[in-house]
């Protein structure tokens, strides 16, 4: 018993004495980037621009010869580069710590059909894992519960706040869901052979989610003495209000979840993962379909396929008219922040670089519905954006000197900088 108060202790204490830094103030004073290189996250790019900000809204965006006067602080950008803040789309971020610690994964909640189960009254404004986004330049993400058939609604956040109030930017924006699988793998220590097998479940498991979708559409809570809160969480979907996520790759899969999803009057559905979508571009372009890839540092799943189709995705489906953007899929948490490096890697695929910051930032925000007011540098959104000595898309580059959300001067500081910089010195006198 005395052991177990002893762990409990040690561990609340090493997060309580690493907590996160301290949110920044609202921005009061203007701030004028002078003779940068702007990078706006449309396709665009202005060598020597002059971005200026108030209030936490941009208040002009263009170039430094314009015969204008700098406002308020200024900050001199030369010879390097100003972007959108980066944009994390469909991870649990803030829901889970540790991943050996049950007590800090709150990912996921018990039960198969559960999109009334909302991430965002869970999310953790101090984690560490969050903080370290923010030195790479990822600003805001999507947190999305896991789990089940379909596994809550997911919320979108900025990266320094005291909770999640603050945090929140776009509440309850959509519900996501894990498509049945057409084949699945052998479960070797029950004898099966190893490899992919048909899934004689799928008939079912599908007709169990075309079940619960007529239900949800019929669902009237008008006079019902009781509430169901999963159906009445899914009236979103029908009004418009909230996107449907889809978790699906093999063709099929893609086919059957989005035109069951059409056919039950799901008006605005976004599809995650897509790692055949490539096959299926004249489907998903007659349905409107935006699709959520699969992170590009990953190995082709079937042995005939070529070895650098996860690399070269973006680009297949982008040159096909496809809106696509970056997520960093089932890799770990803190791997989010090698964001801007999946996207550096898809200009090896002979993507144009601005292009392939798109996927990150314009795209991004487009897909997630916050494109009024994020993902690119224009005149009246908000301020939030980041500025390096080099090409942010490169890891050599990304050297970031500061970072704004909403206006605000937010600190670079982290437990892993704090360690560098604590390590650095004692090896440097060597």
């Amino acid at each position: 018993m005395k052991k177990l108060i002893y762990t409990i202790v040690f561990i609340g204490s090493f997060f309580l004495g690493t907590a996160q830094q301290t949110p920044a103030g609202p921005q009061l004073e203007a701030i004028s980037i002078d003779g940068a290189t702007a990078h706006l996250g449309n396709g665009k790019v202005i060598e020597n621009a002059l971005i200026m900000f108030e209030g936490g809204k941009l208040t002009f965006v263009g170039s430094a010869m314009t015969k204008i006067a700098r406002r308020g602080t200024v900050i001199k950008g030369d010879g390097k580069h100003v972007y959108p803040g980066f944009i994390a789309p469909n991870k649990s971020l803030g829901l889970v710590e540790v991943d050996a610690v049950r007590a800090t994964n709150d990912q996921d909640e018990i039960g198969e059909m559960i999109p009334h189960v909302r991430s965002l009254i869970a999310y953790n404004a101090e984690s560490q894992v969050v903080e370290s986004m923010r030195p790479n330049g990822v600003l805001l993400g999507q947190i999305t519960p896991k789990g089940g058939r379909i596994s809550g609604t997911s919320s979108i956040v900025q990266f320094d706040a005291w909770n999640w109030e603050d945090a929140a930017i776009k509440v309850d924006d959509g519900i996501h869901m894990n498509w049945p699988t057409n084949f699945r793998k052998g479960r070797w220590w029950m004898g099966e052979p190893r490899g992919f097998l048909p899934n004689k479940e799928y008939a079912k498991q599908l007709e169990g989610v075309k079940h619960f979708f007529k239900n949800a559409a019929a669902y009237d809570n008008v006079g019902n003495s009781e509430l169901n809160p999963a159906f009445a969480a899914m009236q979103g979907l029908f009004d418009g209000s909230k996107k449907l996520f889809i978790n699906a790759n093999d063709e099929k899969e893609i086919i059957d979840a989005i035109t069951t999803a059409k056919e039950n009057g799901i008006k605005d559905i976004v599809l995650v993962g897509g790692y055949h979508a490539y096959k299926v571009t004249d489907f998903l372009k007659k349905n409107n379909i935006p699709v959520l890839l699969q992170h590009t540092q990953s190995l082709p799943v079937f042995d005939d396929e070529d070895y650098d189709l996860p690399y070269k995705l973006p680009k297949l489906l982008t040159d096909a008219g496809i809106l696509v953007a970056l997520q960093n899929g089932d890799a770990a948490n803190f791997q989010t922040r090698n964001l801007p490096f999946y996207a550096g890697q898809v200009v090896a695929q002979g993507l144009e670089k601005e292009k392939a910051l798109q996927l990150i930032t314009g795209n991004s925000a487009k897909i997630l519905g916050i494109d009024d007011a994020y993902g690119t540098l224009e005149i009246g959104k908000s301020a939030t954006l980041i500025i390096s000595k080099g090409d942010a898309l490169d890891m050599k580059g990304n050297k970031l000197t500061h970072a704004f959300i909403d206006g605000r001067n937010i600190s670079l500081e982290t437990h892993q900088t704090e360690l560098w910089k604590r390590y650095m010195g004692k090896y440097d006198g060597k």
